[in-house]
């Protein structure tokens, strides 16, 4: 029994026991270094360990899906951050001639100025871009460097699907190498590895059509006018994206490549899924969150860095000394609730604090999605904007999606003079109605609105309820809306059966 007074022991010390001889934290994976990155609990791992953790799942990506094979072209999508940064790095290590199983594709950089839409000056985006091309040739590799204003000169058809096979679809990845190989052996033997080194360091040099100074005073305005008008920040980064995303394919078509890697890590994967799955763009998921995104035809956009958290990058980028620059976006400084991107991120990231296994769950969610493309390119209609198969039933209008089409279109009530059958006159010229709003101004809007909002999908619909005028739109996706629209009547205009000069004149008589 207890007893009073009776002395149990020295008393419970206070603070943490000391580490017992024998049991220091060492490395999860050779057992021996000592740890300087902890990756999640218990895993702790040195600093070559780490190194080599991170580097075996960037080439495990690439050769768990065998998309790109030797010789081919690849434009990175190189935007400054860390996790595109630490992509171009692992490219750049991979074609150096100390690593163990060398990259063989040829590679290439692009850089998108989006200041502009960010609201910064010219002399702001001047310093910027200093810093950017002397990060650029030090990579050593063909560099682009494009603003956001030229996608008030893109051509209509970037907004189309090639009907071309992309490079590397046809077949296996194994037959794709044996045939590269095949025509190194008939050109005269493969090139030895100072010459791949020597193919793919040159050229290092600025495209000559980059332009060396601004922007046409007009594109800028006219990119700042139409960011200016559009009312929430969500429908803002979903049209950045968008004229990002075209701008990309523009590059990538028009110097030959076949493949645009872009530095989607997994953490920002995850919140895309989201943040997708709330602008009601479920149905593609898989392209946008998939390693590789056919909806182009001729060019793929894959994902390398999409086993990545951004975690891993953040200590990759600082143990090894990867270049990057920060570029403010468009998003900066902007409050918690003020997107839906913003507000899926802190959603994730404060649930991945609490519980560990949240963005790798979300993950592994968006890689049991499955492509159900349509048969080809050209089997059914496309959206204007995202380019992937119209997912809206104008038909049915009991669905959500009709109801929505057939709300846009009922939006104008009739006029008096409409309703008695009398056509409407207008009260002044086209210009001066566009100026002052009026009769005809309003009913030329409409109409070339209308063009537009019928070639969207149900996501691309909702933000653009957001634009006030679908007019600021650049010319090319105006251009191709009409085109699309007066296209039916082309084709139902080939099956009419023309009339004879007889039954004309059988008709006259």
């Amino acid at each position: 029994m207890c007893q009073v007074g009776e002395d149990y022991g020295d008393p419970v010390p206070e603070g943490p026991p000391p580490p017992r001889p024998g049991r220091e934290l060492r490395c999860v994976k050779c057992k021996d270094g000592l740890p300087v990155v902890v990756i999640r609990a218990g895993d702790a791992f040195c600093r070559d360990c780490f190194r080599a953790f991170y580097v075996h799942k960037f080439r495990a990506v690439l050769g768990k899906n065998r998309l790109i094979f030797p010789g081919e072209k690849v434009l990175l999508a190189w935007s400054g951050g860390p996790s595109s940064s630490s992509m171009v790095w692992q490219v750049l290590e991979g074609l150096s001639r100390d690593s163990a199983k060398r990259l063989r594709f040829v590679p290439g950089v692009v850089y998108v100025d989006e200041g502009a839409a960010c609201g910064q000056s010219w002399e702001n985006r001047a310093k910027t871009l200093a810093e950017v091309k002397l990060i650029l040739r030090s990579f050593g590799f063909p560099w682009h460097i494009v603003a956001l204003e030229e996608v008030f000169t893109l051509p209509p058809s970037v907004l189309r699907c090639s009907a071309q096979e992309p490079l590397g679809t046809e077949g296996t990845y194994k037959v794709a190498v044996d045939s590269f190989l095949q025509q190194q052996h008939t050109v005269g033997g493969s090139p030895s590895p100072t010459q791949q080194e020597e193919q793919l360091s040159q050229p290092c040099t600025q495209d000559p059509e980059d332009p060396a100074g601004p922007p046409p005073a007009a594109h800028i305005e006219a990119l700042s006018r139409l960011f200016d008008s559009v009312k929430t920040l969500t429908a803002k980064e979903e049209l950045l994206q968008t004229l990002r995303g075209h701008l990309l394919l523009h590059v990538a078509r028009t110097h030959g490549y076949s493949k645009v890697m872009t530095g989607d890590s997994c953490t920002r994967l995850a919140i895309k899924l989201m943040t997708s799955l709330a602008l009601g763009r479920g149905a593609f998921l898989a392209w946008d969150t998939g390693f590789s995104d056919e909806r182009h035809g001729d060019v793929v956009v894959v994902r390398p860095m999409r086993e990545h958290t951004l975690k891993e990058v953040a200590f990759y980028n600082r143990l090894f000394a990867v270049p990057s620059i920060f570029t403010p976006a468009i998003d900066t400084k902007a409050p918690e609730k003020a997107s839906i991107h913003r507000l899926m991120e802190g959603f994730l990231l404060r649930l991945q604090a609490q519980f560990p296994s949240t963005v790798s769950t979300v993950y592994r969610t968006s890689e049991k999605l499955v492509k159900a493309p349509r048969d080809g390119c050209a089997a059914g209609p496309r959206c204007l904007l995202c380019m992937c198969s119209l997912d809206v039933d104008t038909a049915d209008s009991a669905t959500a999606f009709g109801a929505q089409t057939q709300d846009f279109s009922q939006t104008q009530p009739p006029t008096p003079l409409a309703e008695a059958g009398a056509a409407p006159m207008p009260c002044c010229s086209a210009e001066v109605g566009r100026a002052q709003k009026c009769c005809q101004s309003t009913l030329l809007c409409r109409r070339e609105d209308s063009q537009v909002i019928e070639q969207l999908c149900y996501g691309c619909r909702v933000n653009m309820k957001d634009v006030p005028s679908l007019d600021s739109l650049p010319p090319y996706i105006l251009a191709e809306a009409q085109f699309r629209s007066q296209r039916p009547s082309q084709d139902i205009q080939e099956y009419l059966v023309e009339n004879s000069d007889e039954e004309v004149h059988t008709t006259g008589s």
